[in-house]
């Protein structure tokens, strides 16, 4: 990157890491666009002491994301993908799957991708549990009823995560925290891979503990192959959630505008470093939804 980027000072960065080590040789920097909603791979305390921008398109995705992982739940819950795998190669298996109606859904992190997935859930008929790192003071919304990180995991028939990924949140799902799911509960993270530890997330799997789980994320892309990717109960995607042509080209336009604010020397529309969400992201980890990609 230095050696196609030292002269830039504008920088629209995907889902690179951008380590101390690289902005501190990019000298002419003076704003990094993430084109994307999460921000994690940002050394963001460099970017801040060399004052440049670091910008992102928060909620470009929002819909689309929420969308998917109600795909991913239906999925698992109705074997969708399964049937028509077995359909194609002349099998005629009908699965009996599980409904969705009168199931309580536990949402990690509501914030806007978190809440638009409680307001297709409440559609669904779901009861809704919400947690959030930080308490929630204001109504509840869409029929959420926040709890604690362990009742909502003791009681919800699907867990779906929504939080960023900090310290706050780094292995935030454990050995101890699928312990207290149900044997027939689902796992989804569209999030990041960092929040479930996957060495407990595997033995839970192989131990029949966990009904199912699926995710869109990965510590790296493309992944390193981990044995359960090729477990009937486990649904795997390549990192495509928010990805549709219209939140391609909203997030685009986000990009752009970020970048001509700071060229023309005004405060971008969307910032991080000098926004209250910059403190919430290296501090305990407010779930500033919107921020996955």
């Amino acid at each position: 990157m230095v050696e196609f980027a030292g002269d830039a000072s504008a920088i629209i960065l995907g889902n690179d890491p951008l380590p101390a080590s690289v902005i501190k040789r990019l000298r002419k920097l003076r704003i990094i666009a993430r084109y994307g909603v999460g921000f994690d791979g940002v050394d963001l305390a460099e970017a801040r002491a060399r004052n440049i921008q670091v910008t992102y398109a928060p909620a470009t995705n929002r819909e689309e994301t929420a969308d998917f992982t109600m795909g991913l739940i239906l999925d698992l819950e109705r074997h969708i993908s399964q049937m028509i795998i077995s359909t194609r190669s002349g099998g005629w298996d009908k699965i009996a799957g599980t409904s969705l109606y009168g199931k309580t859904i536990g949402i990690v992190g509501v914030g806007q991708i978190g809440s638009a997935v409680a307001r297709r859930a409440m559609g669904f008929g779901m009861d809704i549990l919400g947690y959030d790192i930080v308490q929630r003071n204001e109504p509840t919304l869409y029929g959420v009823i926040y709890t604690t990180l362990n009742d909502l995991l003791r009681r919800s028939d699907v867990v779906t995560i929504h939080t960023p990924l900090n310290d706050g949140t780094r292995n935030l799902i454990g050995a101890r925290e699928l312990r207290l799911m149900k044997d027939s509960a689902i796992l989804i993270n569209t999030a990041r891979a960092g929040i479930v530890r996957h060495d407990a997330l595997d033995k839970a799997l192989l131990e029949g503990r966990l009904k199912g789980f699926a995710t869109d994320v990965f510590d790296r892309e493309p992944p390193v192959h981990r044995p359960y990717y090729d477990y009937e109960n486990v649904l795997v995607t390549p990192h495509v959630a928010g990805n549709t042509y219209e939140s391609s080209e909203r997030m685009g336009n986000v990009v752009v505008d970020n970048i001509l604010a700071v060229k023309d020397g005004v405060e971008p529309p969307d910032p991080v470093t000098s926004h209250l969400l910059y403190e919430s992201a290296v501090s305990m980890g407010l779930d500033a939804g919107g921020m996955i990609p």
